[in-house]
C-alpha cells in the first residue's frame, strides 16, 4: 500500500471550495483508477489547511495515476485554489490501538 498525505495551504475563505473540489475529483476520476483504495479529507479548524489522506495499492500505481490527464486537470485546479501544495508518499507502518 502507498499512503499519500497531501497538505494544502489555503486561505480560510477558500477552504470549503478546495474540499469540494477534492471530493468531486475523487468521485469523478480518482476512485476509478485501478489502484484507488480510499481518500479522506481533513479541514483544519483555523481554515488555513486541508489534508488529503489517500491510499493506492502501490507507489507504481500512484505514479501511473499521475499520468492520467483527468487526474492532472483536477490537481491543476486544486493548485489554483491552494497557496501551497505538499504531496508526499509514505510507507505504512504498523498501527497501535489501545
Amino acid at each position: 500500500m502507498a499512503p499519500l498525505i497531501n497538505v494544502f495551504g489555503v486561505s480560510p475563505d477558500r477552504q470549503s471550495e478546495l474540499v469540494d473540489l477534492l471530493a468531486h475529483a475523487t468521485e469523478e476520476t480518482m476512485k476509478n483508477q485501478p489502484s484507488f483504495i480510499c481518500a479522506n479529507f481533513h479541514a483544519f479548524l483555523d481554515g488555513e489547511r486541508v489534508i488529503d489522506y489517500a491510499q493506492s495499492q502501490s507507489e507504481d500505481h500512484y505514479r501511473a495515476m499521475l499520468t492520467n490527464p483527468e487526474a492532472g486537470d483536477h490537481m491543476d485546479k486544486a493548485a489554483t485554489i491552494a497557496s501551497d501544495v505538499q504531496p508526499r508518499l509514505y510507507r505504512a507502518a504498523p498501527s497501535h490501538r489501545g
